[in-house]
């Protein structure tokens, strides 16, 4: 399904307005690893990063 315009700018407003980057740079090896990993887990590669994000702040939080 092919967006229209209207559609386009509306994903790109919301992003703009919502969302925040984050470079992230690994080895190419690493990226394999990564991708294998969230394959594996049935998960896309940056679903899969969140995730462990997510997980740490979770573990670190109830260490204190």
């Amino acid at each position: 399904m092919t967006l229209t315009e209207s559609q386009k700018q509306s994903r790109y407003n919301y992003a703009k307005k919502n969302l925040k980057r984050i470079p992230l740079d690994v080895q190419k090896e690493k990226y394999e690893e990564i991708k294998a990993a969230s394959e594996k887990a049935g998960e896309s590669v940056n679903g899969y990063i969140k995730k462990a994000i997510d997980e740490r702040m979770e573990r670190d939080t109830a260490k204190d």
